[in-house]
């Protein structure tokens, strides 16, 4: 069947379309005789039988991709005429002009066979309607896209395959520079090189990119940057520079290739964002391969640094760098019910807050906690781990430490002893061989000079690693005492404002790695401390609640305080009583006299004659009565008194508000409630 037989008056109607794309703006420039080539189609659409003014250009996907049609305004405009049955044919140099990408092709195949368009390439024209001719669209759609990723894997092979051999010329950042051989060495100019390892000397001792820029600024010191050719330009310093600078691993002497990747932007199938990735998922590093201006442990000291001070309490992974805010546990404590890190709350009240489900699912807050109660648990634990007893662990450790440095010390002579016994051998071995065999001789001697070599190798290392051999020596008896002076005067330093707050988290940092909490009710926290070395401290913290119904031991120190009231005990008695069984008031570490009056008066259990008058007023109700006949607490009675709302007037005789006990007013309250009324006179 002849490839003309597709075409039917039908199709002859529509449009013909012909479409125009080249895949980046430079192809655009350069590939003339391209782009000549596809406007020639208008003339193989008018041997075919189309007119003139049925003849339609489709150009406005010059410069762009096929591997994605996002932005390629002219593929949609064709598809929207597809679908409205406006096309016949579209003319086209080869099929990937229209789509590479297989998620895109099949269903303008779709739409076309749907439609009845055809589509024509330099081979013919195809019917996507056939099995025929959708079988052969469908197999160059999948070659075309083949064809991209085999075009990218051979544009890329070269590339990784001269990164790994650290050869690869990467952009290098100020400070670094390649000579007239492509020999990377550091910059000729002495300040520039000193001012990078000023950057790197002042984070040590910092230990944080904004207090570098701070030091920096203080001191009216610019730093290198590169200008956009590439030319030393001073600048004055920026946490973005700084940190730049500090998490390059070429200042380190590393060649490193592959620290980001390419990831879909959210809310998008094509459009990609570079991603930055962990030291560990780099795709490929050679240490020294670069003159460095930092060693590569130091480097390391220097990322972990870097990533501790960010306050990620998004992703729960750091702890931020000490803040003088008044929560000691900032950026060390975890909630124990969801396991993420909790973030402070300072208004009203210092408050330990979980919210990362709250972000994520809008669901409620997990736990809400007061950090004072908390932090003064951890304070005191911490000072009971400075106790003098624990310099005891110090001893143990350095004992271990020397056992250690001993084994290491004979496994190093004995391999000595092995090397030399070989190199012996190797020379007795030559000795005893016939001068005149030269190809054995010449075998033996490079075994012995071999084994000679690697006895000097073996006796060179041992030498420096006893030349720099650091032992753990005991405490010293003056150095021990001012080590117990220092735990017996901390906390005076600690009550008496001495140390500042960062100074202060920095300490309990030092020994303390979180801290876990959990609500087990809603006058008590658990914590859960867990040291650097891996144990922990678990204890049950009271906390303030806001009434008394939320103490756990409410019902028994209510059934305690009416008991011990019946029998004669005066309140002080009964809250010392108390007190001493571990019960507390809702605000307070004891049982206050107040709580012990309050709940012996709600008992109607009287000490005082004036504490014994009449509550029932013949022909009067009191505003508990009223309160309690309106369905409304006696707040809301008392606030509408002093606020004028309700108007009466304390009766002389005792004391007390009274309301006549009437319907008429009953009625006007329940008016005034229901808001019928603005105010009563009584």
């Amino acid at each position: 069947m002849s490839t003309l037989d597709f075409i039917k008056p039908f199709h002859l109607g529509r449009l013909a379309i012909l479409y125009i794309r080249q895949s980046s703006p430079h192809q655009v420039l350069t590939n003339q005789e391209s782009t000549r080539l596809q406007y020639a189609l208008r003339q193989r659409a008018l041997e075919l039988g189309w007119y003139e003014d049925q003849i339609r250009i489709i150009d406005e996907d010059q410069g762009r991709t096929a591997s994605t049609t996002e932005g390629r305004h002219g593929l949609k405009e064709l598809a929207s005429l597809i679908t409205l049955e406006h096309v016949g044919i579209i003319f086209t140099t080869e099929v990937a002009r229209l789509c590479r990408n297989c998620s895109d092709w099949f269903p303008l195949l779709d739409i076309c066979g749907y439609r009845n368009c055809l589509i024509a390439d330099r081979d013919g024209i195809h019917d996507p309607s056939s099995i025929d001719g959708r079988f052969l669209l469908g197999m160059k759609g999948q070659i075309s896209e083949l064809e991209l990723h085999t075009l990218r894997g051979r544009l890329t092979a070269g590339l990784l395959n001269k990164a790994q051999r650290g050869e690869l010329a990467l952009a290098l950042p100020v400070g670094l520079i390649r000579d007239s051989l492509n020999q990377v060495v550091k910059h000729p100019d002495i300040e520039v090189q000193d001012r990078i390892a000023l950057i790197f000397e002042t984070f040590l001792r910092v230990k944080s990119a904004t207090q570098v820029v701070r030091s920096f600024n203080s001191d009216d010191l610019l730093i290198p940057r590169k200008d956009d050719l590439g030319d030393i330009a001073w600048r004055r310093p920026t946490v973005p520079a700084i940190c730049s600078t500090l998490e390059n691993p070429a200042y380190a002497g590393a060649f490193v290739y592959g620290r980001t990747r390419f990831a879909l932007k959210p809310g998008s199938t094509h459009e990609r964002t570079q991603k930055r990735l962990p030291m560990g998922e780099w795709k490929i590093r050679i240490n020294d391969k670069y003159p460095a201006y930092i060693d590569w442990a130091t480097f390391e000291a220097i990322q972990a640094m870097l990533q501790d001070n960010c306050s990620e309490y998004d992703r729960n992974k750091t702890r931020g760098v000490p803040r003088p805010g008044k929560a000691l546990l900032q950026g060390i404590v975890h909630c124990g019910e969801c396991g993420h890190q909790m973030v402070v709350q300072y208004k009203p009240k210092t408050h330990y807050i979980c919210n990362f489900l709250r972000q994520q699912y809008q669901v409620p807050v997990c736990q809400y906690l007061p950090a004072d109660p908390i932090d003064d648990f951890v304070v005191r634990t911490f000072f009971a781990a400075l106790a003098p007893a624990e310099l005891d662990l110090y001893d143990e450790a350095a004992a271990a430490l020397r056992r250690e440095a001993e084994t290491v010390d004979r496994a190093r002579r004995e391999q000595i002893d092995r090397l030399r016994y070989q190199a012996r051998l190797a020379e007795r071995q030559f000795h005893r061989a016939d001068p005149d065999n030269r190809l054995v001789t010449a075998e033996l001697e490079r075994r012995w000079e071999t084994a000679l070599r690697e006895l000097r190798q073996a006796e060179d290392s041992y030498q420096r690693a006893v030349l720099s051999k650091e032992t753990t020596p005991p405490i010293p008896p003056e150095l021990r005492s001012a080590f117990e002076q220092f735990g017996r005067n901390l906390p005076g330093l600690w009550e008496q404002g001495g140390l500042a707050q960062p100074q202060k988290k920095t300490l309990l940092r030092c020994l303390i790695d979180k801290v876990v909490i959990r609500r087990l009710a809603p006058d008590s926290v658990q914590a859960r401390i867990v040291w650097k070395g891996g144990d922990t401290t678990t204890a049950v913290i009271p906390v303030t609640v806001n009434s008394l119904a939320r103490l756990s031991t409410a019902e028994e120190m209510e059934a305690t305080i009416v008991s011990l009231a019946r029998q004669g005990k005066s309140d002080q008695e009964i809250a010392k009583h108390l007190t001493r069984q571990g019960h507390r008031s809702p605000k307070g570490p004891i049982v206050l006299v107040s709580t012990v009056q309050i709940i012996r008066l709600r008992h109607r259990l009287f000490v005082k004659s004036h504490q014994s008058h009449a509550r029932r007023i013949p022909g009067h109700l009191t505003v508990s009565q009223i309160a309690e006949r309106l369905q409304v607490s006696t707040h809301w009675v008392y606030d509408r008194i002093h606020n004028g709302t309700i108007q009466i007037e304390r009766d002389p005789n005792f004391k007390l508000f009274l309301f006549p006990d009437s319907s008429v007013s009953i009625t006007l309250l329940e008016q005034l409630k229901a808001g019928e009324i603005q105010e009563v006179r009584l």
